[in-house]
C-alpha cells in the first residue's frame, strides 16, 4: 500500500481527549474535516464530541494503564476509520512532591500512565502501521523532558524517559514508512492544574517553606493559550519530513539552550579529570 498523502485529512487516535490539549486538538482535528477516534477513562466526559461532530468521531473509553484494553481500543478504531494516520498519546498527570517525600508506589503508579501507557498504543498501533505502509506517532512531552523543576522532579524524570523511548523508536520504525515526533510544549493555560492532573504526595514539615516559594514562582509564569496551538500542531503532521523534537511555545528554546550550554561548559571544565579515567583495556 502507497504512503497516505500528506495533505489529505487524516485519521487520529488521541489519548486523553477529556481536557487540556487532548480535547483542543481533537476538536480542532474535527473541524478540520478529519476524522478522531478520542479516548478518554470517562467516557461521559467526552459524549459531547460525538453529538457535536457524528460519525467523524468514535469516542472510546480507555485506561492507558491496562495493555489488554489499550489493544482491544486501538483495534476497534482501527477497523472502524480502516486506517489511523495519527496516534498522538496525550494522557498524562504530575506528582508532585520532592524526591524525599514521593513513595514507591506513587511514583510506580505515574510512570504507568505516563511511560508505560505509551508504550502499550505505541505496542498496540505498530503492526496495523506497518501493515498500511504509513503513519505518524506522536507524543506529548514537556520542555521538562530536557530540563528540571525541583518538587516536580519524578513527572521530569517520566518525560525524561518518554523522550529517549520515541528517540529510539524512531530510529526503528523509519524503514516502515512511520514518523515520530516528540511535542514539547512551555508553560499553558491548560487544565493540567487541575486535581484531576495533579497528585500530591504526603507533604514533610521541613519542605513546606520551600515548596511555597517554588509555586509561588510558578504563580508568576506567563502561560500560552492552548487554542493557538493546533495550527503548528497540523503544520507538523501535514509536513512529508516532520522533526523529531517540536517545540511548542515561544519560551522553550532559550531555557533548552541555556542548560545545554551549562551542561557543556561543565564537562569541558572536568574533562580532563574525566579522560584521565580512560585507558585501554588488555
Amino acid at each position: 500500500m502507497t504512503q497516505q498523502k500528506e495533505n489529505s485529512n487524516k485519521v487520529w487516535f488521541i489519548t486523553g481527549t477529556s481536557r487540556g490539549f487532548g480535547r483542543v486538538w481533537a476538536d480542532a482535528a474535527l473541524k478540520r474535516g478529519d476524522k478522531v477516534a478520542a479516548t478518554a477513562r470517562n467516557l461521559a466526559s467526552i459524549a459531547d464530541l460525538q453529538d457535536k461532530y457524528g460519525e467523524n468521531v468514535l469516542t472510546l473509553e480507555l485506561d492507558v494503564t491496562n495493555p489488554e484494553q489499550v489493544k482491544t481500543t486501538v483495534e476497534q478504531a482501527y477497523a472502524h476509520f480502516g486506517r489511523l494516520d495519527v496516534v498522538l498519546n496525550n494522557a498524562g498527570y504530575s506528582l508532585v512532591g520532592t524526591i524525599e517525600e514521593a513513595g514507591a508506589d506513587e511514583i510506580r503508579a505515574m510512570y504507568e500512565t505516563n511511560v508505560l501507557g505509551p508504550v502499550a498504543v505505541i505496542q498496540a498501533a505498530l503492526p496495523l502501521l506497518r501493515k498500511q505502509g504509513w503513519g505518524h506517532i506522536l507524543g506529548t512531552s514537556s520542555n521538562l523532558g530536557h530540563v528540571v523543576l525541583p518538587v516536580i522532579g519524578y513527572y521530569c524524570s517520566s518525560k525524561w524517559a518518554f523522550e529517549a523511548i520515541h528517540e529510539s523508536l524512531a530510529a526503528e520504525v523509519k524503514d516502515f514508512g512511520i514518523k515520530v515526533t516528540i511535542i514539547e510544549p512551555g508553560a499553558y493555560a491548560t487544565e493540567f492544574g487541575s486535581q484531576e492532573s495533579l497528585k500530591f504526595a504526603p507533604g514533610m514539615d521541613i519542605y513546606v517553606d520551600y515548596k511555597e516559594q517554588f509555586f509561588g514562582s510558578l504563580r508568576n509564569l506567563e502561560r500560552g493559550d492552548p487554542e493557538a496551538t493546533p495550527q503548528a500542531l497540523f503544520q507538523v503532521v501535514d509536513a512529508e519530513n516532520p522533526p523529531l523534537r517540536f517545540n511548542l511555545g515561544s519560551h522553550n528554546l532559550a531555557w533548552t539552550r541555556g542548560a545545554y550550554e551549562e551542561r557543556l561548559a561543565l564537562w569541558e571544565q572536568w574533562d580532563a579529570v574525566s579522560s584521565s579515567a580512560q585507558a585501554v583495556a588488555k
